[in-house]
């Protein structure tokens, strides 16, 4: 099998790249292992929330050079200020094409409300998330959440609770209650299978959807908007929209513990416009080795194609970190199992270093967060100090920075995506 470009990874990451490689008119293949860390993210994506130092921040562009001084590696500061917001609008134009309903800007970044009543920072939130901007209260005064009976993931009251400690909600009403939903009886027989997807489900294809509307304008009393959690419509924000409209109220989903339906929404529609693009998906198979020539990647072979050679000009690793499998933790080290690049170094940590992967204090940020393979500046990696061509690496699995404790995991999977698939098509 012979193509333009293989990724490896069928996450954000990857499929952002497919799609915009397909655009060019690229032949590319996506290796996808399984479920991907999109599946159980918020449905919200962050550009930058906080540099190095540990400081919040709310404007990227005003901080950009404060993180570079932090942080020179860091896939932002290769790329260029310029270059990253640009390709961050890039992407924002992609997810209004695939009806994504994301806003915000990359001018300052706005706060989304969690599961748990807390604000955090964010770039990108669907329009059905409730979100406030910098120093703004929320426009509703009344507000109902609404949990659903026997339902654990989402706890209204502690949402309730929490929310008011918040500036933003100070001078709100809330209310909490609690929908019945006969057709989910079943459902609450077994707790494994009470979750958001599998209640999904049952609500757009069993349901009386005017039982429903009917259910929450009464649970909802005199309220103005009305929180629920996120279970309502699968493949896209539909059925949500349709069940807002026929409610008359406002409507906001918030998304509960995983796999989350937000996210899974965004992967669907991803892959979708992927394989429309022409795109195949490798789906359910996993790269296992490589085999170089002159430098350069020449084939690779995966756990279904073990004698079959997958080759291609380009190649590019969008596999993640260690959720995914990415990367491997042995005892005595941590690597990239497929191409064997070289891991990123980085302050206090060294991947051949055990007693350096975490602190003492387990909610501090742990080393072994930043851990991930070493890019130059047009995303390439190397084997032993040397650079190959044709071998890039895109979103989580880039080291050398803590995305989870700088809020812009996201923002990297999409911004390197856009740009390696740029940098390809420079080739030409």
């Amino acid at each position: 099998m012979n193509f333009d470009v293989v990724i490896i990874g069928g996450g954000l990451a990857g499929l952002t790249c497919g799609i915009a490689l397909q655009q060019q008119g690229k032949k590319c293949a996506i290796i996808n292992n399984g479920q991907a860390a999109i599946d159980f993210s918020s449905g919200s994506m962050d550009l930058l929330g906080q540099l190095a130092s540990g400081r919040k921040i709310h404007s990227f562009a005003q901080n950009f050079t404060a993180l570079y001084q932090q942080l020179p590696n860091h896939p932002y500061c290769l790329i260029g200020k310029e270059k990253t917001l640009a390709l961050a609008e890039q992407f924002h134009a992609l997810a209004k094409s695939l009806n994504l309903a994301l806003h915000g800007t990359t001018e300052h970044n706005h706060y989304r409300v969690t599961p748990l009543g807390g604000l955090r920072s964010t770039w990108l939130s669907p329009d059905s998330v409730p979100t406030v901007a910098r120093g703004e209260a929320f426009p509703h005064r009344k507000i109902a959440v609404l949990g659903i009976e026997g339902y654990h993931d989402f706890q209204p009251q502690l949402l309730a609770d929490n929310l008011k400690q918040q500036s933003a909600f100070a001078h709100c009403q809330f209310s909490t209650a609690y929908l019945n939903i006969p057709e989910l009886d079943y459902l609450r027989q077994n707790a494994r299978e009470f979750r958001s997807v599998n209640i999904a489900q049952v609500l757009e294809h069993k349901l009386s959807f005017a039982d429903l509307v009917r259910e929450i304008q009464q649970a909802s009393g005199e309220a103005e908007a009305v929180f629920l959690p996120a279970c309502f419509g699968l493949d896209d924000q539909q059925f949500f929209n349709s069940l807002k409209q026929a409610t008359g109220l406002a409507l906001f989903e918030l998304p509960t513990l995983p796999p989350s339906l937000l996210g899974i929404r965004q992967h669907k529609q991803l892959r979708h416009r992927f394989e429309k693009l022409g795109g195949l998906m490798m789906n359910g198979d996993r790269s296992v080795r490589a085999e170089f020539e002159g430098g350069r990647v020449a084939r690779i072979y995966t756990q279904l194609h073990q004698e079959e050679a997958i080759s291609a000009q380009d190649f590019v690793l969008a596999s993640g970190s260690f959720f995914s499998n990415g990367l491997i933790a042995d005892f005595d080290r941590i690597y990239e199992p497929v191409f064997g690049v070289d891991i990123a170094p980085c302050k206090n940590f060294a991947a051949t270093d055990r007693l350096s992967w975490t602190t003492e204090r387990f909610s501090q940020p742990q080393p072994y967060q930043s851990a991930g393979v070493a890019i130059n500046e047009r995303c390439q990696t190397a084997t032993s100090g040397q650079i190959v061509s044709n071998l890039y690496a895109i979103g989580n699995v880039i080291g050398g920075f803590n995305s989870l404790e700088l809020g812009c995991g996201s923002g990297v999977a999409v911004v390197t995506a856009l740009f390696v698939a740029e940098q390809i098509g420079q080739k030409n």
